[in-house]
C-alpha cells in the first residue's frame, strides 16, 4: 500500500520509488517509527550497532545466570541487614545480559525521564530553523524539518548509550530511578568478564561486589517517593531550560549530511549538543538534581564498600581494580550530553564522604534516614558539610 503525501516525510507521489526501493523503505521506517519528540527505534538501532563496535558482544551462558542469581540473593539478605532499610516488596528478575540487550532496556527505562526535555529542545530547533531559513523556503522543507529534531535525539542517545554499553557493569551504573522502578537487575557480562579477565579477579567475589552495589541501588529507589521526586526535579529543570539558539544554528549549519564520520564525531564528543543557558535560577534546580545523585551514588558506594571489607577475601584488590578503573570512567553523560546535567566523579566521592563521616559520627541506622523522605535527602550544602544535616535529622 503506498503512502500519501502527508505520510511521506519528502512529500513524494504515491507509488514513485521511494516505496520501491528497499533502502527508501528502511529510511522511511526509520522516519516514521516514532512520532515524539525522539526517535526511539533510531535510538534503538545506533546504540545497538555502537555497543558492539568492535568488539564481540557474546551471548551469557547459563552458568553466568545461575551466578549472579545466587549473588543478587545473597547481597539482598546483606544490605538488608546493614542498612536496616525495607527490601522492596516483590522479587526481581535476575537478568544476565549482552551489551545490545542493556542498551533496549536502558532505551525503555529512560523514556519517560528524557522525553519532556527531548519537547523542550524540538521545540527549539524547531525556531532555530525557522530564523535561520529563508521565509520562501520554509513552506517547502517543513515537514522534512519536522523529522529532524527527533533524528538528532534519537542518534543522541543511542551514540551516548552504545558508547555506556561498552563500559557498564551493571543496570545502575546510571544510577536514577526508572519508571519500572523494582523490574530486573541486568549483569552486562560480556563487560564484567572482561574486567574480571584484565585485573585477574575472583569471578565471585568480583560479581558479589557487583550485585551488592546494585542491590542497594535498588533499595533506594524503590521508596515509594523516589521516582516521583526525581522526576519532579527533572520537570523543574526542563520547564525553565533555555537553549542558546545562536550556538544551535551554527551546529546545525555544519551538519553534512554526506559527511557520516563527521556527524559521527560530533554525536559522540563530549559537550552537550544543544548548549543549555545556565542562569542562577537554572544553577540552583540543577544543584538539585545534582544533589540527589551524588546522595544516591555515593550511599551505594559506602554500602558496596563496608560490604565488601566485610564479605569478600580479594576486597583489596577489587577497590584498587574499580579505583582505577574510574579515574578515566565517563559519569552520567546520558543527562550530561541531553539535559546539560553535569555530574563528576568528584561529586560522587563527595557523597560517600558524607555517608562515611555521619557513620563515623553516629550510626548506619541514622544515615538509613536519608531515604526517609524526599526531604530527608541532603542537600548541596548538608553533602559538604555533614554536621548540617545531622542536626536537622539526628
Amino acid at each position: 500500500m503506498s503512502s500519501t503525501p502527508e505520510e511521506n516525510p519528502f512529500g513524494a507521489p504515491p507509488g514513485d520509488i521511494w516505496n520501491d526501493v528497499p533502502l527508501f523503505r528502511e529510511i522511511q521506517r526509520v522516519l516514521m517509527s516514532s512520532s515524539g519528540p525522539v526517535n526511539w527505534e533510531l535510538a534503538r538501532q545506533v546504540g545497538i550497532a555502537s555497543a558492539s563496535l568492535g568488539t564481540e558482544d557474546p551471548a551469557p551462558s547459563d552458568e553466568d545466570r545461575r551466578a549472579f542469581e545466587d549473588a543478587v540473593r545473597v547481597a539482598e539478605l546483606q544490605v538488608a541487614g546493614f542498612t536496616g532499610l525495607e527490601a522492596p516488596s516483590d522479587i526481581p528478575k535476575v537478568e544476565a545480559v549482552r551489551r545490545g540487550q542493556w542498551v533496549q532496556a536502558n532505551i525503555e527505562g529512560l523514556r519517560a525521564l528524557l522525553e519532556p526535555a527531548a519537547t523542550k529542545i524540538g521545540d527549539a530547533i524547531a525556531t532555530a530553523q525557522r530564523e535561520a531559513m529563508p521565509e520562501q523556503a520554509q513552506a517547502g522543507v517543513a515537514q522534512l524539518l519536522g523529522q529532524l529534531s527527533p533524528l538528532l535525539l534519537g542518534a543522541q542517545v543511542g551514540t551516548v548509550l552504545g558508547t555506556l554499553a561498552q563500559q557498564v557493569l551493571g543496570q545502575y551504573d546510571i544510577a536514577v530511578p526508572r519508571p519500572d522502578g523494582a523490574g530486573a537487575l541486568l549483569f552486562v557480562v560480556p563487560n564484567i568478564a572482561r574486567f574480571e579477565k584484565d585485573w585477574s579477579l575472583d569471578p565471585t567475589e568480583f560479581r558479589t561486589w557487583i550485585a551488592i552495589h546494585e542491590v542497594t541501588h535498588r533499595f533506594e529507589f524503590a521508596r515509594p517517593w523516589a521516582l516521583k521526586r526525581f522526576r519532579e526535579l527533572i520537570d523543574d529543570f526542563t520547564s525553565t531550560l533555555t537553549l542558546d539558539l545562536d550556538e544551535l544554528q551554527q551546529r546545525l549549519a555544519s551538519l553534512d549530511p554526506s559527511n557520516p564520520e563527521g556527524m559521527q564525531e560530533m554525536l559522540a564528543g563530549q559537550e552537550n549538543l544543544f548548549g543549555a543557558v545556565m542562569d542562577d535560577e537554572q544553577r540552583l534546580k540543577l544543584g538539585r538534581i545534582q544533589a540527589f545523585m551524588t546522595a544516591a551514588e555515593g550511599y551505594g558506594d559506602h554500602v558496596m564498600h563496608a560490604l565488601g571489607a566485610q564479605m569478600l577475601p580479594s576486597y583489596a584488590r577489587i577497590d584498587e581494580a574499580m579505583r582505577r578503573y574510574r579515574e578515566t570512567e565517563q559519569v552520567d553523560p546520558v543527562f550530561e550530553r541531553l539535559l546539560g546535567i553535569e555530574v563528576k566523579r568528584e561529586q560522587y566521592r563527595l557523597g560517600r564522604a558524607f555517608c562515611d563521616t555521619v557513620v563515623e559520627l553516629t550510626d548506619e541506622t541514622t544515615l538509613a534516614r536519608m531515604w526517609d523522605s524526599a526531604e530527608a535527602l541532603p542537600s548541596m550544602p548538608e553533602l559538604e558539610e555533614p554536621r548540617l544535616w545531622l542536626a536537622r535529622s539526628a
